[in-house]
């Protein structure tokens, strides 16, 4: 016989109570929006002050990396909000840097957030989520399919997110559907700091938007559409998967149609 996960409230009904991290800006602050539009129920996290945010979207103070403080967390949001329905982990860090050139401290940024503060978050709300029933997005990137130069650290640690989504779904279904959103180049702080490693940033940005069949790079809206829809009972069959948006970046081999 199959079992059958436990029925979810509602995005619409405001019944559901959504975790998105490190949404303060770019990807993390639109996915935000995208649910307070939608009537839930909406906490984030970031270690520094309070952003500006809507009155209503519950700001807590904390640095994912670290179990204790995401214990504490979780903690708050159940006391203030209730139990989380929705995870979207979007807490992310990037170094520009080679494996040869990356320090200890640059993986302890980047795996600490983007690998550990993954592993922390899934871990803390699994147990409740087993019970009652939920839905987890992990946004990873492209990069974890397709490296990107001097991005080591953060493109293996994309990987990771891409593999521990994989397990969850296995693990801990059909209770918990667990899914990637992998975005590809989204003007971003973060896209920024990549482009300012090339000897002309106007012109790396011009070839980057060349090379995207969508004609555009992408905006943290794209991405938070899809995020919304992996979260509603419309995507219940959906779970395991990676999806990418990347307004068909990596479709298409390196060479430009433009040139022949």
């Amino acid at each position: 016989m199959c079992s059958v996960p436990p029925a979810l409230p509602a995005i619409s009904d405001g019944g559901r109570v959504v975790l998105v991290t490190g949404g303060g800006r770019g990807i993390g602050r639109a996915v935000v929006e995208r649910f307070r539009a939608e009537g839930a129920v909406v906490a984030t996290c970031g270690r520094g002050e309070r952003p500006h945010l809507p009155d209503d979207v519950l700001w807590v103070r904390a640095n994912v990396g670290d179990p204790v403080a995401v214990d504490g967390l979780l903690a708050q949001v159940e006391a203030e909000l209730g139990p989380v329905a929705v995870l979207v982990n979007n807490a992310g860090a990037q170094v520009e840097r080679t494996v040869a050139d990356s320090t200890d401290d640059d993986w302890e940024r980047v795996v600490g957030t983007n690998c550990r503060g993954v592993f922390n978050l899934c871990r803390a709300v699994l147990p409740e989520m087993s019970e009652r029933g939920g839905v987890i997005v992990n946004i990873g990137s492209i990069s974890a399919l397709v490296a990107d130069p001097s991005m080591a650290l953060y493109n293996a640690s994309k990987a990771f997110v891409h593999g521990l989504t994989r397990s969850i779904t296995v693990d801990h279904g059909p209770a918990v559907r667990c899914n990637t959103v992998a975005p590809g180049w989204v003007g971003t702080e973060m896209a920024g700091d990549a482009f300012a490693l090339a000897s002309d940033v106007d012109a790396a940005r011009a070839d980057a938007v060349a090379r995207h069949p969508a004609g555009r790079l992408g905006r943290p809206e794209d991405v938070s559409a899809v995020v919304a829809w992996l979260a509603s009972d419309e995507a219940a069959f959906v779970t395991g998967q990676c999806f990418t948006v990347d307004g068909g970046l990596t479709s298409g081999s390196p060479l430009r149609p433009t040139l022949f």
